[in-house]
């Protein structure tokens, strides 16, 4: 087999470098996203229902804080962090509930959802 050229190997290195890169700005901004989703939770004033108790919203984000520290290796989006890790218990299999005055119910989920929607949305505005 033929060795590759030194224009092969370099387009190949150049390549690699642009992958790296990517995946590192993928990284920030999936941290940037889940960062916000759980700051939106401490500062709702909603009560998070867990495992059928309501908990404060400052509590609830400190919960899930904890949840990323531990399980990120699960979440490398914000959508997985939301499915994976922020809708339900890992140990009952419980839904998460956000309890919001003058509110139905909504599933933590779904409240996560529009807020990650909205998000993207204000920073596409910014640009």
């Amino acid at each position: 087999m033929a060795r590759p050229s030194k224009v092969i190997k370099r387009q190949m290195a150049v390549c690699i470098a642009l992958c790296i890169m990517t995946a590192g700005a993928h990284a920030d901004t999936a941290s940037e996203e889940i960062g916000y989703l759980i700051e939106s939770i401490g500062q709702s004033g909603c009560a998070f229902v867990r495992n059928g108790k309501n908990h404060s919203a400052p509590d609830a984000a400190d919960h899930l804080r904890l949840k990323y520290r531990r399980g990120k290796a699960y979440a490398n989006s914000a959508e997985q962090f939301i499915s994976r890790l922020a809708s339900k218990s890992s140990m009952s299999g419980k839904l998460y509930y956000m309890r919001c005055d003058g509110e139905e119910n909504q599933k933590t989920g779904e409240w996560l959802t529009e807020r990650l929607e909205a998000f993207r949305k204000n920073r596409g505005n910014e640009s």
